[in-house]
């Protein structure tokens, strides 16, 4: 069986985006850290940055209450967690920046945006792992990688002998469109999450999905267990999780379908 094998030791796990998926996703890494240092593992520090400031159109369908609305997204999580579970987190409220968040190895980061200005940024942090969630309506799909650099995945898919795969393509790579303006069909601004879950034109329950897909990814790198796929496409309509197995025959589509 193909894996993931990033031989990475990871110090920092970043959550960039807070909204209904990221703010699921740093609730569930907060009880991971919660369970290691309470089994005396190491852990690493917990970063969350969104510089958004809770809504009411945020409350009920993001993890925030009438009485966070006004402030800082970061800054209400942040305490929540440290709070609850007497952790560490650090938070940031300031829109992400490859060069100002990121200064050292040893990142882990979800990335939970909805603009490709800050996808753009996070392709651009050197030797990170990069978890990034996506979701339209009903369904979504998560990406794990490491890499935005077409040639290292094409040499890695002819030359892998013992299984282990140490560079995967990260969101950037896999999905180019990611990275550039979405297409205007009309005047109209582009609408958040929010605003399409209050619309009633999103599921309620589509970024619970992604999070927690996207948590067990994160789950099986801190706990060092074997990572198999490199995409998992989750449907809400359907029920359904489907994850694509690591390996030449399914990752070489990719890169034929781009060029």
């Amino acid at each position: 069986m193909k894996r993931f094998d990033p031989s990475l030791h990871l110090q920092t796990v970043t959550i960039v985006g807070l909204g209904g998926t990221g703010a699921q996703v740093a609730r569930s890494v907060a009880r991971m850290i919660y369970d290691m240092r309470a089994d005396r593992k190491h852990i690493p520090q917990i970063v969350l940055i969104d510089p958004d400031t809770v809504e009411m159109k945020n409350v009920g369908r993001q993890l925030y209450t009438a009485a966070d609305v006004g402030q800082k997204k970061a800054h209400v999580l942040m305490r929540r967690f440290n709070m609850a579970l007497g952790l560490d987190i650090s938070a940031i409220d300031q829109p992400v920046s490859a060069e100002r968040h990121f200064e050292r190895w040893g990142n882990l980061i979800i990335g939970a945006v909805d603009n490709h200005l800050a996808r753009r940024e996070l392709a651009n942090i050197s030797g990170a792992i990069w978890i990034d969630t996506g979701n339209h309506a009903s369904s979504g799909q998560i990406v794990i990688g490491n890499t935005g650099d077409r040639d290292t995945v094409m040499r890695q898919l002819n030359d892998t002998h013992d299984g282990a795969y140490r560079y995967l393509p990260h969101a950037g790579l896999l999905f180019p469109a990611l990275l550039e303006p979405e297409p205007q069909e009309s005047p109209a601004p582009e609408r958040s999450c929010a605003e399409l879950v209050t619309a009633r034109e999103q599921d309620l329950l589509i970024n619970d999905w992604m999070a927690i897909v996207a948590a067990q990814y994160v789950y099986k790198l801190l706990h060092r267990q074997p990572i198999t796929s490199f995409v998992s496409y989750v449907s809400a309509d359907g029920m359904s999780v489907r994850s694509v197995p690591i390996c030449r025959e399914e990752l070489l589509p990719y890169f034929q379908r781009e060029g």
